[in-house]
């Protein structure tokens, strides 16, 4: 998920919780060392004075009050918060080693990056500490500027540091007017990590075909939480969206700021909606495209989402059928999409996939999770993507293993070989932190078969189990929208990810808030990303003036 493209950087937000086979980079093993004094507050932290970047007395008290809420205590600036508004920020180059290019590529354009300390647990901030990378591309028209933009790209999981460079550009004139800072959330990226040890890069995985090879999964599953509970349990339980909403306060503090603006997509949606929760009067503008409705969020994230993942797969194939030519699955919709089940059918037999020295072995729990990954984006490119992967694996179905692109092995072995392990189980990390899930398998199998009847390729997916039900229960409850906020949503209706009526759903809990809806688009994550002028010209607007549109707002997909 590190470097940059808008595409890949925006693919955690078009995965969500598939981000980990989707997003990865050859970039991130080389950019995600934190620093070595990873633990260790900054010598300087109490040295700004008071007035300048510690929060309002009521305000510090909010933030020991949520810090405290599991036990009850949080009495203010006695908890030992004031130290990590107060710090002072080392702002110096992002750049960590010579084979850093993500870091070359921020150097080049100008950001700067640091490291903010936090603590671990908010409920003792006087015991261990962790740090989280920051990023900063100051705005340039200093006499017009606007304030700081917090950024975060979804997943869970997903890095921003990256990120500054991209959304200025997207935000056009308004863009000079910010500081944008991009932030890699706790246990994320450039932050201080989390290593589950897992062998695999993604847990998001179909049943399968059959009882046996969900019983498979089943055990595969345990092993999973088991591995990340083993050497990672003194920390588990303080992974969670609300500690990062708290980091978010703290960075806004330590930045000097009184209020923040924030752009969330996906995931990022549900983050930005805690925020506004745990510290309401402490966001200015807010963008939240691609919505998570808080009380759709959690483990089983894609289940209810069958109908439009089946919906842009068809719309796919219908694509696919006009070029079949070149990919040779079908010359109408109906015969790609026999293909696709007849892809699927033979991998419960087991696929071999390319040639040497790159050979993989593909089975019905994986191929799904392939598929499903790809549906997310309706422009050329990601259609053709998913063309060419069809192509490869409709001749492994027919015993024809064939050269794979560097794309799809690069996708393969962060799948099968846990090239981006690590991202996969901060990803699971946080959303098993944020709410439990069923426990029994039992409870799972039945959903699958209820499912699979009607939506036989992507029920047994969107409901299959996971690490969640063999976490650790949450130590918080999910945080509820009781506070307004007056955000701007920005929804496709054919989103496949987070659906449409997340968005409405949200939208309904947050009465102040606009609705921008673009119509025919089966796409997660539209503003900057999709090249919809219409979008981009609106939310620039926002940004711009901090008046939100009188009424909702819709605007349509571009013909082509």
């Amino acid at each position: 998920m590190i470097s940059l493209s808008p595409a890949l950087r925006r693919a955690s937000a078009a995965g969500i919780a598939l981000a980990a086979c989707l997003a990865a980079s050859p970039a991130v093993s080389a950019a995600t060392a934190p620093p070595a004094a990873a633990t260790a507050p900054p010598a300087a932290a109490t040295a700004p004075p008071a007035a300048a970047t510690a929060p309002p007395a009521a305000d510090r008290d909010r933030a020991a009050a949520t810090a405290g809420h599991r036990t009850g205590t949080g009495t203010g600036t006695g908890t030992g918060l004031d130290r990590y508004y107060r710090q002072r920020l080392a702002w110096g180059s992002c750049i960590k080693g010579p084979d850093d290019s993500m870091g070359h590529g921020l150097e080049k354009a100008g950001v700067r990056c640091a490291d903010v300390t936090v603590p671990l647990d908010y409920a003792a901030p006087r015991g261990r500490t962790i740090t989280v990378a920051i990023s900063r591309l100051k705005a340039t028209d200093t006499r017009h500027r606007i304030g700081s933009m917090l950024l975060n790209n979804g997943g869970p999981g997903g890095p921003a540091v990256q990120s500054p460079p991209d959304v200025r550009k997207a935000m056009k004139a308004v863009g000079p007017r910010y500081d944008i800072i991009g932030f890699d959330p706790r246990f994320v990226g450039r932050s201080t990590p989390l290593d589950c040890g897992w062998p695999v890069g993604t847990s998001i995985l179909s049943a399968g075909l059959s009882r046996a090879s969900f019983d498979r999964q089943v055990t595969f599953q345990k092993g999973l939480a088991d591995k990340c509970r083993a050497t990672n349990a003194s920390v588990l339980p303080h992974i969670s969206t609300r500690n990062t909403a708290r980091d978010m306060d703290v960075i806004r503090g330590a930045l000097g700021e009184r209020k923040i603006s924030y752009l969330g997509y996906s995931y990022g949606t549900y983050l930005g909606t805690v925020y506004t929760q745990l510290f309401p009067g402490r966001f200015d503008r807010t963008v939240l495209d691609g919505a998570l409705a808080p009380d759709g969020y959690g483990p089983r994230l894609l289940q209810g989402a069958e109908p439009e993942n089946e919906r842009a797969l068809s719309d796919w194939a219908a694509w696919a059928a006009r070029r079949n030519v070149a990919y040779g699955l079908g010359r109408t919709r109906a015969d790609v999409l026999a293909t696709v089940r007849g892809v699927v059918a033979a991998s419960a037999r087991g696929l071999t996939v390319g040639t040497a020295p790159e050979v993989f072995r593909l089975d019905d729990t994986q191929v799904p999770s392939l598929i499903t990954a790809e549906i997310a984006d309706d422009t050329d490119p990601q259609r053709a993507a998913l063309g060419e992967q069809m192509a490869v694996l409709r001749k492994a179905a027919s015993g024809q293993p064939t050269r794979l692109s560097p794309q799809f092995a690069a996708a393969l072995r962060n799948m099968l070989n846990g090239e981006d392990a690590k991202s996969a189980g901060a990803q699971s990390a946080i959303i098993c932190g944020d709410k439990p899930a069923p426990r029994d398998p039992e409870r799972y199998w039945q959903d699958i078969e209820r499912s699979r009847a009607e939506h036989a390729l992507f029920g047994p997916l969107t409901n299959n189990i996971g690490p969640c039900a063999f976490w650790d229960r949450p130590r918080e409850k999910p945080t509820q929208v009781r506070h307004d906020a007056p955000a701007l949503i920005v929804a496709a209706t054919g989103d496949p990810r987070a659906t449409y009526k997340n968005s409405l759903a949200l939208h309904g809990l947050l009465p102040s808030s606009r609705l921008i809806t673009l119509k025919g688009a089966n796409r997660h994550g539209i503003y900057g990303e999709y090249g919809n002028a219409c979008v981009d010209a609106k939310v620039n607007r926002y940004l711009a003036t901090g008046k939100l549109p009188q009424d909702d707002l819709t605007c349509v997909k571009r013909a082509g």
